[in-house]
């Protein structure tokens, strides 16, 4: 059963009333809350409104607390120590201020990003742990969604970012290019039209990966659809197919210092060069969480570096 309780009656004018208990004086109820005097002595008068029964009386100048509001501020102080406890169980259930953070990537952020973000968030917060979780875009945003992660490190284009429910921290932006096994015979200094490559087979990410949208438009702009050999489930097994001299793909450009001994890079031509914003992203309602405060600013950080090296 819902008690009767008028919706005037707010936690706000629970701890003025209970303030003013305590030091017994408006101006000073005023200076512990950092409120005027008016503030304080208008909660007060409508607190007593709203319980519909006497709580004061006024002694010249002083408001003179009566029975009624002692026995009040005994329940006060009840309903603020369960609601305190409240608030703890229905963050520990949620996950959230309990030392952990649940974070999840792409695969291919792993080889830089990512650690160097843990080592950045290891100083700044060393009692934090951080559980990682590698996944595809669709599959991480999903998880986002249903709480299962805190935040997540993905590719977003701007149709994707829903401003009203997530917060996104950009970090960088990623070129794609061509990536070719070591044996073919291409001009690595041209670019590379798609068009030129009509007859090559690919291998390619299986959909809800960050790099799969890209595959598909830029193929659609070039006019036809490339013989794929086979779709896999990570960046990694995608370019060791490149390498073993199984198909051409698409790849981004985070992947260059790992990869660009063993497979041939080209800069795409111009219809089809595009670009990956890779960005922290998490909900827009738990922004004020420390350890998603602490990976926010180590994200600024980071980012900020990536665009100093960029222009020295």
């Amino acid at each position: 059963m819902i008690p009767d309780l008028t919706s005037e009656i707010t936690f706000r004018k629970l701890s003025i009333f209970m303030t003013f208990m305590e030091t017994g004086n408006i101006a000073r109820a005023a200076e512990v809350l950092n409120l005027s005097g008016v503030s304080v002595h208008r909660a007060l008068h409508t607190l007593e409104e709203n319980v519909r029964c006497p709580l004061f009386t006024h002694k010249g100048r002083n408001l003179i607390a009566l029975p009624a509001a002692w026995t009040l501020l005994e329940y006060c102080q009840e309903v603020m120590q369960v609601m305190e406890r409240g608030l703890e169980e229905a963050r520990k259930t949620a996950g959230v201020g309990q030392g952990r953070l649940r974070v999840g990537t792409l695969y291919s952020l792993t080889l830089e990003t990512v650690p160097q973000l843990i080592m950045g968030m290891k100083l700044r917060r060393p009692d934090l742990e951080m559980d990682l979780t590698m996944g595809s875009n669709e599959t991480l945003l999903h998880m986002l969604d249903e709480g299962s992660l805190d935040a997540i490190l993905i590719s977003l284009s701007e149709s994707e970012i829903d401003r009203n429910h997530l917060e996104v921290l950009p970090l960088f932006h990623d070129d794609i290019f061509l990536a070719a096994p070591a044996s073919a015979q291409l001009n690595t200094e041209a670019l590379a039209d798609l068009r030129d490559y009509k007859n090559q087979k690919f291998v390619a990410l299986a959909e809800g990966f960050a790099t799969y949208a890209g595959f598909q438009e830029a193929f659609h702009i070039a006019g036809f659809e490339p013989e794929i050999v086979t779709r896999v489930n990570d960046i990694f097994s995608m370019l060791s197919l490149v390498q073993a001299g199984v198909g051409f793909t698409l790849m981004p450009g985070r992947m260059k210092k790992v990869y660009e001994n063993s497979v041939q890079l080209l800069k795409l031509a111009q219809p089809y060069q595009m670009q990956q914003l890779i960005a922290i992203v998490f909900a827009r309602n738990r922004e004020q969480d420390p350890g998603l405060r602490a990976l926010a600013a180590e994200g600024r950080m980071y980012a900020r570096r990536l665009e100093q090296n960029a222009n020295p």
